[in-house]
């Protein structure tokens, strides 16, 4: 029988976590979505300073800030949904 290593793994178990209800607000999710969109960001710019400027990169950043903003706020509607759901479920 052949032991499965680390690597192979640990992609399972990401995608696992991940499709698992509720990780959207576990912080270590949460990393790695800003860690996403930070790194997204970053080469948006990069581009635009290669092309000199060109202003479709600005727009397709304007729309990244944007999403990443979106994703913010849902996030944070959702924590507050969750805690206005316990507090009724003690009371």
């Amino acid at each position: 029988m052949m032991a499965t290593t680390e690597c192979e793994s640990a992609p399972v178990g990401f995608f696992a976590f991940v499709l698992k209800p509720g990780s959207s607000l576990h912080p270590a999710f949460l990393l790695a979505v800003d860690c996403c969109f930070a790194a997204l960001f970053f080469v948006l710019v990069w581009l635009a300073y290669l092309t000199k400027g060109n202003v479709h990169f600005f727009i397709l950043l304007f729309i990244e800030l944007l999403l990443w903003a979106s994703v913010k706020w849902f996030v944070q509607e959702l924590r507050r949904l969750s805690s206005q759901v316990t507090e009724k479920k003690h009371q």
